[in-house]
């Protein structure tokens, strides 16, 4: 029987689901990003707030996603997410660019980027994984 800390780490290994949840949190985003203010929503009481939480997701997603990708790869593209999302809001009549959101979207990045407890490191290689350890 699996104890839970196996359970755990199978989990986290499970790339997968990691690519498929990112996935879908793209999608979320964009649409949270491009809806009319109008309409009731999920949020925190600060904009600002809901950027620095949804770069985080964004970036703990992407790195248990794909483990061995440096952050060299993948922060530019998630900063040029940041900034089409603001792109598309300011042709929107109901919202505005902000340069103060893409500070908040780097913010979440860079805490997202920090050492997580379970999240493997970049270029780190797992020998329990490598046919030499068999």
């Amino acid at each position: 029987m699996a104890s839970f800390r196996q359970r755990g780490q199978a989990l986290l290994q499970n790339r997968t689901l990691w690519r498929i949840a990112l996935a879908l949190s793209l999608v979320a985003i964009v649409i949270l990003a491009t809806m009319d203010t109008r309409y009731p929503m999920p949020s925190t009481p600060s904009d600002k707030l809901n950027h620095l939480i949804a770069f985080l997701e964004l970036t703990i997603l992407t790195r248990l996603a794909w483990p061995e990708l440096r952050a060299f790869w993948y922060v530019p593209a998630l900063l040029l997410f940041g900034l089409a999302i603001e792109l598309v809001q300011a042709t929107l009549p109901y919202r505005d660019f902000s340069l103060k959101d893409l500070l908040a979207d780097g913010l979440g990045i860079a805490i997202g980027l920090l050492p997580w407890p379970g999240l493997p490191r970049a270029g780190k290689v797992d020998l329990r994984n490598s046919p030499e350890s068999l």
